[in-house]
């Protein structure tokens, strides 16, 4: 890898460690949000080089919707293990148990929006004052107008014209009771950033990033993965198909592109070649324009 590269990357990381070294000194019980997903095990890699060799100082959070792809469930347990992380998995499923939120119904019925109940209820119950997240300003238009430390509400809600600024980098974490704050340390990291990071601190994957032979349907222009979770509409017609995914969430949600990248490599070469943004195959931002901004404002990460 080239040396001016190795240089923004080196200097990509160091910012991010100050961030989460700052949210370990600015509030009492932080967590880290965990699914699973390429920028959750960067922001992980982040956090175990910011505190080395101590361990991490908080613990890692998943927000399990019931409807993960099995390669994601299984490696979030192995990493768990292998680095002895305190890990708290939280069920959408128990919310949906409980009458907290009312499950969807139909072909189209998704889990996403559920999230930010069994979300903010874990927040409340096991009172952390700080989620940090993998969310990445390059991603969609309105992770763009989120700052480093995102000011939360009573309610978990996010309010995108009333931020603070943050001058110099100095984070105000500043906060009523039952307020809280989203942490996002890679927030100025690209896509290619993290996979240029990934080959060069050689960090471990889920193998569904890599292209693989999967039975998909085509459904309003997404590849989605044929599922028991993924009612098929008539004329659907699943097929086996060469792809990959580019993020990793809901079955109901992710889509994958076609692809025969099957290597780190070939990845980054993909990437510097497409035109189509990286959330461009999940169907969830396709619900609405505001779609993620919405979520976002009632508390979604």
């Amino acid at each position: 890898m080239k040396s001016y590269t190795l240089t923004h990357l080196k200097e990509l990381e160091s910012e991010s460690i100050y961030v989460i070294r700052e949210v370990a000194a600015q509030f009492e019980n932080p967590v880290l949000l965990f699914s699973g997903g390429k920028d959750s095990i960067v922001c992980l890699h982040l956090a175990r080089k910011a505190f080395y060799p101590a361990a991490i100082p908080f613990p890692i959070m998943h927000i399990d919707t019931g409807h993960n792809f099995p390669e994601t469930i299984a490696f979030r347990d192995n990493l768990a293990k292998e680095l002895d992380l305190n890990l708290i998995v939280k069920l959408v499923q128990d919310s949906i148990n409980q009458g907290r939120v009312q499950e969807e119904t139909g072909v189209n019925a998704s889990r996403i929006k559920l999230q930010t109940t069994t979300l903010l209820d874990a927040l409340e119950d096991l009172k952390f004052d700080c989620a940090i997240g993998g969310a990445r300003r390059d991603e969609e238009k309105a992770r763009a107008k989120e700052r480093f430390f995102s000011h939360r509400d009573e309610f978990g809600q996010w309010e995108p014209k009333n931020q603070r600024p943050e001058l110099w980098n100095i984070f105000n974490g500043k906060k009523n009771m039952g307020e809280h704050f989203r942490a996002f340390p890679i927030s100025n990291w690209t896509e290619m950033d993290i996979w240029q990071y990934i080959l060069h601190e050689k960090i471990e994957i889920p193998s569904l990033y890599f292209a693989h032979e999967r039975e998909m349907v085509e459904r309003n222009g997404v590849l989605l993965y044929n599922s028991d979770v993924l009612p098929n509409k008539p004329g659907e017609t699943p097929k086996n198909m060469q792809v990959r995914f580019r993020t990793i969430g809901d079955i109901t949600s992710t889509g994958a592109a076609l692809s025969d990248a099957d290597t780190l490599e070939k990845i980054i070469q993909e990437v510097a070649a497409t035109r189509i943004t990286e959330r461009g195959g999940r169907a969830d931002d396709k619900r609405s324009e505001t779609s993620m901004e919405d979520r976002k404002k009632e508390g979604y990460f």
